[in-house]
């Protein structure tokens, strides 16, 4: 019988493998453009349909992990997405390319509703646990930038697609192997008859709060994702464009777009543990207070000061996540928490599959300028959605 902790490392490793390979193409699009001999802003929108799909795929991935097998569904994913990867980086042409990228998102979309219900099922302390599963996604994040420069310098763009795509497979196996089927929540809480038990102190809740922490959910999540999402796929063209007094290497813009992710990290690790002794609240506000002016700020800069700017927006940006992720896993029971992050995420990606035609249609009018302060703009929903969070609410020990 497989322990928790196996099962969390393998989850941990799956949010690694999830944003690595949905922005390998981010990272590897301004070495790809010549190649399928089409420029930066055209290239791009063919990552749109994969995006979306990745927001809107997790409905149904997050109803089959409820009520079929999350094991079986993550298995699906490692493999399924390792398959994926390899295919983009034989794509002959924008078409193929196009749909190898939508095939990566819908694998993509597995890991969201059915890894983070896994992880929260299985995890002593939520919000440690939490907190470290950003990390590694965070890192997927951060190492796709670095890694895909590299490979793309020296052994070039497609081998960036399939050698991770391999690594995927090799992981799949593993866990098929070490990690055992289980009954699905849906079954063992009819079994028990617990359907209306609300897990981590949410059966405290009243209407009336649980619907002011939805209203700040969906304002949040639709604000922030967007511009994860946007910054993401936009930050090694912008570190291209603005840091050309520092470097034009792509292996170099590639470690700084890296070093900054890597704060990101830092940051959900450090909030990950907050979460466990403090309220959601009281690291949900400062959170949210900082992103919309340091966006704003960021537009007009260049080199050194961008980077540090860009550094501060992505710890809000990556704390923020935390945060929610742990909202919905404190007021969620087992039994159909997959497909409460199914929503949560189809209301996220779904908007930040709108941003990557978004970056493209923003940087041909106004460069990253435009792009930022928009962003910056957006971004004041989060401390709308802050402001009308309950602000009584304990964190559960």
């Amino acid at each position: 019988m497989h322990s928790a902790r196996t099962v969390i490392n393998y989850i941990n490793i799956a949010h690694f493998i999830d944003h690595y390979a949905m922005l390998v193409f981010a990272a590897a699009v301004v070495v790809m453009a010549p190649v399928f001999g089409v420029g930066y802003a055209e290239l791009l929108p063919y990552a749109t349909p994969g995006f979306i799909a990745f927001g809107a795929g997790s409905l149904l991935t997050g109803w089959l992990g409820d009520r079929w097998s999350r094991r079986h569904m993550m298995v699906i994913f490692f493999i399924g997405i390792g398959f994926a990867m390899i295919a983009t980086g034989l794509a002959q042409t924008p078409g193929q390319l196009g749909a190898a990228l939508l095939a990566i998102g819908l694998f993509a979309a597995i890991y969201h509703p059915v890894g983070t219900a896994m992880l929260v099922a299985h995890a002593g302390k939520l919000g440690r646990e939490v907190g470290v599963n950003g990390v590694w996604g965070n890192l997927g994040v951060a190492s796709s930038a670095l890694v895909t420069g590299v490979v793309c310098q020296y052994l070039g763009w497609r081998w960036a697609f399939v050698l991770p795509g391999v690594i995927s497979i090799a992981a799949g196996i593993l866990f098929a192997g070490n990690v055992r089927h289980a009954d699905s929540p849906a079954r063992a809480a009819s079994a028990s008859k617990s359907a209306h038990n609300m897990g981590h102190g949410s059966g405290h809740a009243s209407r009336q709060i649980l619907a002011r922490i939805l209203f700040a959910l969906a304002v949040t999540i639709v604000a922030s994702s967007t511009t994860f999402n946007a910054l993401t796929i936009s930050l090694p063209k912008l570190f291209t464009e603005r840091l050309s007094g520092l470097t034009t290497s792509p292996a170099l813009i590639g470690a700084i777009a890296a070093a900054t992710y890597a704060f990101g990290a830092i940051a959900q690790y450090i909030i990950g543990h907050l979460l466990d002794r403090h309220s959601l609240k009281s690291l949900f506000l400062p959170l949210a207070l900082i992103l919309a002016p340091l966006l704003y700020l960021g537009a007009t800069l260049s080199g050194l000061p961008l980077v540090l700017v860009c550094v501060g927006i992505i710890i809000g940006i990556f704390g923020q996540i935390t945060v929610n992720d742990a909202m919905i896993g404190r007021y969620t029971s087992d039994e159909w928490r997959a497909r409460a992050y199914a929503i949560r995420y189809f209301i996220g990606f779904t908007a930040a599959g709108a941003s990557v035609g978004l970056v493209a249609w923003l940087h041909e009018r106004g460069g990253f300028t435009l792009m930022l302060q928009a962003m910056a703009g957006l971004c004041v929903l989060v401390i709308v959605g802050a402001l009308a969070f309950p602000g009584k609410e304990q964190a559960s020990s």
